[in-house]
């Protein structure tokens, strides 16, 4: 894999898919390896994906000081990977937890975009978590159907702060997907194993997060942004996403139906269609 050097000395490895156009793409988790993107549900086929795994993920080395961990201090990664891509302006994705770091880096680097798209994105860098209510509120959607009702007696516990129990997590796993069919439950499997648990506990440590000076920095970025829900996700929900488009100029919510946190998986071709329909306008 393709490894380039950041700001701070620490190698960096980013994965290449398909051809075309450029869509840098960071991984949420927080601090899961890219892999679990895998082709975007079919996205490769029209656009070349730049999967950058995150320092200490994948094959990304792990930094001298694992301080840098927190997510602002991750920020010049982003540009120092644009810079090694030669790469002016670029399309920037990303999923869940890296929304958090493609806020930051917005804020920071706003004339570096094209275009940006957060894909269920976590918000609390700009002050707009999803909350327990939202959360618990999207799985209750699929009340009375198995295994939903498991799932969500499960996660109304987690919501609680019961969060440390693994059997609770592997009885809410569902709720994170459209469907809990073979493919949701093999990427499912696969989550642990592709995450960095000590860097996951940095990633929004305290001082991380200034909301009220990301929210006035997002105002100066005049790239348009896409802000995609899932139907059937509260981290965010429809509505939340709606407010996160809201931080921005040139916000574009939208909700997938019937997707959960994963929506390339739930339905690959709607996703990439409508992704590609998003990035291709500004061509």
């Amino acid at each position: 894999m393709p490894i380039f050097t950041t700001y701070d000395g620490t190698e960096l490895s980013y994965r290449i898919a398909g051809e075309g156009e450029p869509l840098v793409c960071l991984p949420g988790g927080a601090m899961r390896a890219a892999e679990y993107l895998g082709d975007l549900g079919g996205l490769a086929a029209t656009r070349q994906l730049v999967l950058l795994d995150l320092r200490g993920t994948g094959d990304s080395a792990v930094p001298a000081d694992e301080s840098s961990y927190r997510v602002d201090r991750q920020v010049e990664d982003v540009e120092a990977l644009r810079s090694h891509l030669g790469l002016e302006r670029m399309d920037l994705l990303a999923h869940s937890a890296g929304g958090g770091l493609a806020l930051l880096y917005a804020a920071a680097h706003p004339g570096r975009l094209r275009r940006l798209v957060l894909v269920t994105p976590n918000a609390a860098a700009a002050g707009l978590p999803a909350t327990a209510e939202d959360r618990l509120a999207a799985a209750r959607l699929r009340a009375g159907t198995d295994p939903y009702d498991a799932a969500i007696a499960a996660y109304a516990r987690i919501l609680a702060g019961e969060d440390e129990d693994d059997a609770l997590w592997d009885l809410a796993l569902p709720l994170f997907y459209g469907r809990w069919d073979e493919i949701a439950r093999a990427h499912a499997a696969a989550s642990d194993r592709q995450q960095n648990e000590k860097a996951a506990a940095a990633y929004a440590g305290p001082g991380a997060f200034d909301p009220a000076a990301t929210r006035a920095a997002l105002r100066a970025v005049t790239a348009e942004v896409l802000v995609l829900a899932g139907g059937y996700d509260g981290n965010p929900s429809p509505e939340r996403a709606a407010r996160i488009a809201g931080l921005f100029r040139y916000g574009i919510p939208d909700a997938q139906p019937s997707a959960g946190h994963f929506p390339w998986l739930d339905d690959p071709d709607w996703f990439s269609a409508r992704v590609e329909r998003f990035l291709a306008e500004a061509a």
